[in-house]
């Protein structure tokens, strides 16, 4: 046994065994309350020991029944009509911290008997939170051990987009990236990834077709990669999108030709396997939101009737899902059960986290936070913008660069931050309709427990140089 493994078994008190590649829990009580060395060096550590810890995170997880899965066949079940449309699934991109709101959220999850819930990042969180997918996962499930939650983990690559930009330059280059991206989460646990080439739709090309023609080829290709490397018995679920946030509203012609030519796409590129489970669409809203000068945030008017419409097309004739809305945070709360009416499979929800983080952590640390954005994010300090504006757009590069100070926090500002998460947590969940859909999942998905990669894991981290122009 290498030096680095004793180093980080150490660290669990006892709780593990290894013999070669296989992991024992052996005093899962007290692994509860260690797993968080585990986080922790899995976060702020390096080289072997970081592997390690990840390594026996995932594979404790397998061992107590809490494993990565898809949640595909479960939206398909949907768009046949055997599950009801009695709940939205919510997906959270949990940036800051998410080891701990990914323990809020399981709490919130088991007072309710709930496990249809999505926890994802996606490729620009990635780079400015400095969570590479291996990382993530492992705080995902090391939540899951903590919290004495079982079954079936949901874990997304979000918006594993093409930058337009980069695309431009050198076609390539960024679709190998993204593969690459796509190759790394998979390894990691990631069965879900919404693949968003949108950003290269021409809305400029005469006909809608026409301008969803890249767009379709490019998501079918890398639905293709996909499925040419899943693990066997797992079907990935993969998203596509037909418009990016922030632009105009989607409609039915947009869907029906970005589908009929990725369906044909596909046909010629994986014969008989399965294509997509969703596809997100634009209905008004944009990511974060849009801030006022004085911090605040302005109205959306959120297009449901194209939600619900657009859903309905995507179950039948395609067979999908139905709809997944995205940039949906900053709507106010009694919208959400909106989403459930107009039969939305999906919504995506991220910013106010985030904001809960920065409203919720000691005061002196944020000025240090918001002093470092002023010397290092300030070429997003756009003219005529306040400081609210500033601060509120900026502050997400933060998060990356303080992750070891913010493991640090005292206990007792931890436990403030974890209680107010779980406080919004049980609020969406009741709003979305997520009490006792563990049902649903245990009737849908079936358990496939892949064995962690130790060479994946023991490999050395990634970096990768982004574009500006990617989606949260």
């Amino acid at each position: 046994m290498s030096k680095e493994l004793n180093e980080v078994l150490s660290l669990t008190g006892g709780a593990l065994q290894v013999d070669g590649q296989a992991v024992r829990v052996v005093d899962e009580a007290k692994l509860r309350t260690t797993i968080i060395k585990l986080v922790e060096a899995s976060a702020l550590g390096s080289g072997l020991q970081q592997g390690w810890a990840r390594f026996l995170i995932r594979a404790a997880a397998l061992e107590l029944g809490i494993y990565p899965a898809s949640i595909h066949d479960l939206y398909l079940a949907r768009g046949r009509g055997e599950v009801p449309m009695t709940f939205t699934t919510p997906a959270f991109n949990l940036r800051a911290l998410s080891h701990h709101a990914a323990r809020a959220m399981f709490r919130s999850a088991l007072k309710v008997n709930a496990a249809a819930m999505i926890f994802e990042i996606a490729r620009s969180e990635i780079g400015y939170t400095a969570q590479r997918p291996a990382e993530y996962s492992s705080n995902i499930l090391a939540a899951a051990i903590a919290e004495g939650f079982r079954g079936p983990v949901f874990i997304q690559g979000d918006h594993f987009q093409m930058s337009a930009k980069r695309y431009a330059v050198d076609p390539e280059a960024e679709f190998t990236a993204v593969k690459d991206l796509t190759a790394e989460a998979l390894e990691a646990g990631f069965y879900n990834v919404d693949i968003d080439t949108s950003t290269l739709v021409d809305i400029d090309k005469p006909t809608v077709p026409e301008q969803q023609a890249l767009n379709s080829e490019l998501s079918a290709k890398f639905g293709a990669f996909i499925r040419s490397i899943e693990p066997a018995g797992v079907t990935v679920s993969i998203g596509g999108e037909i418009g990016e946030v922030g632009g105009h509203n989607s409609n039915e012609a947009e869907l029906r030709a970005y589908m009929d030519q990725y369906i044909a796409w596909m046909e010629k590129l994986a014969p008989g396997k399965p294509g997509l489970s969703k596809i997100s669409i634009q209905t008004g809203t944009s990511h974060g939101g849009t801030v006022l000068p004085d911090g605040s945030i302005a109205p959306v008017n959120l297009d449901f009737d194209t939600l619900r419409n657009l859903s309905r097309i995507a179950r039948d004739p395609y067979g999908l899902g139905g709809t997944v809305q995205h940039g949906a945070s900053t709507l106010p709360e009694e919208n959400f059960n909106k989403f459930v009416e107009n039969e939305a499979i999906e919504v995506h929800l991220a910013t106010n986290f985030m904001t809960m983080f920065f409203d919720n952590i000691p005061a002196d640390f944020k000025r240090e936070m918001y002093a470092w954005l002023d010397v290092n994010a300030a070429g997003e300090r756009k003219e005529g913008m306040t400081d609210q504006q500033f601060y509120y757009k900026a502050r997400k590069n933060a998060i990356g660069a303080f992750k070891a100070k913010s493991y640090a926090l005292p206990q007792a500002d931890l436990d403030v931050l974890g209680a107010a998460w779980e406080a919004q947590f049980d609020k969406l969940f009741k709003l979305l309709g997520l009490k006792d859909t563990r049902k649903y999942v245990e009737q849908t998905i079936k358990p496939v427990k892949v064995a962690p990669n130790l060479k994946a894991y023991l490999g050395a981290d990634i970096e990768e140089d982004l574009a500006d122009d990617l989606a949260d």
